[in-house]
């Protein structure tokens, strides 16, 4: 039997990430990464993907993590860092708190012998979000805090020669509509002119804008407002 066929999306949001869902219920995972010796805070790398076809998935880095869990699935997080054993947790919406938070800390030991490192396969069907991506407000303008976010993008393609991706902008739903769509429409031209200026082909990178036509949550507060606030990488091809 072949497995269902999704169409890949990757998130890239400016500030936080998240998807919809009826009446903005969502759960979140969030944790800390620590030493599990001496309890002290561990930068890491941190994969998650939703059970079972992994057709959400996502990266960040920090000592901490938080991440939307949608459509009421499961989730495994891989974590890594240098000088640590990889690590890896399954998380269940079903044991989130009262405030639909499902909390889970991450404790990095000793490395083991050939340890393998899990590559997400970049085929169409599943999501990828990056949490790390950040403009100067109301403008087009990319952070350098953001470099490392687009140059993971600039491997995959490097890594997948036959992939071609749509960048799709999108605003928080306030202000002008106009001004909206025109922001999200250089954002993305911004992230494409990016990851031309580090070796990729033009013509593996479309552009396409929403402005705030297409809100994941309708929440009035920052933090719905910084989830709408983001720019998808649609695979086309691979």
């Amino acid at each position: 039997m072949k497995k269902p066929f999704f169409n890949l999306i990757i998130v890239l949001a400016f500030t936080g990430q998240a998807y919809s869902q009826a009446n903005d219920t969502l759960i979140y995972a969030q944790g800390k990464i620590v030493n599990a010796m001496t309890k002290e805070a561990v930068v890491g790398k941190i994969s998650y993907q939703s059970l079972p076809y992994g057709n959400k998935v996502g990266m960040l880095s920090g000592s901490d993590y938080k991440f939307a869990m949608y459509d009421k699935a499961k989730y495994s997080i891989i974590v890594q860092a240098p000088g640590f054993a990889q690590v890896k947790y399954m998380l269940d919406p079903a044991s989130a708190n009262p405030d639909r938070v499902v909390v889970q800390d991450i404790e990095l030991g000793a490395p083991v012998s050939a340890a393998k490192v899990v590559e997400t396969a970049h085929t169409a069907g599943k999501e990828m979000t990056l949490d790390n991506l950040i403009f100067e407000l109301g403008k087009a303008k990319i952070s350098p805090a953001s470099h490392s976010e687009l140059n993971s993008v600039v491997k995959m393609l490097e890594d997948n020669p036959a992939m071609v991706i749509q960048l799709e902008g999108h605003t928080d739903t306030r202000g002008d509509a106009r001004q909206n769509l025109k922001l999200s429409q250089q954002r993305v031209e911004a992230a494409k002119d990016y990851l031309i200026s580090n070796g990729v082909s033009k013509h593996k990178v479309k552009t396409k804008a929403f402005g705030g036509t297409m809100p994941l949550s309708h929440e009035d507060n920052e933090a719905a407002h910084k989830m709408n606030r983001r720019v998808v990488v649609r695979i086309l091809q691979n």
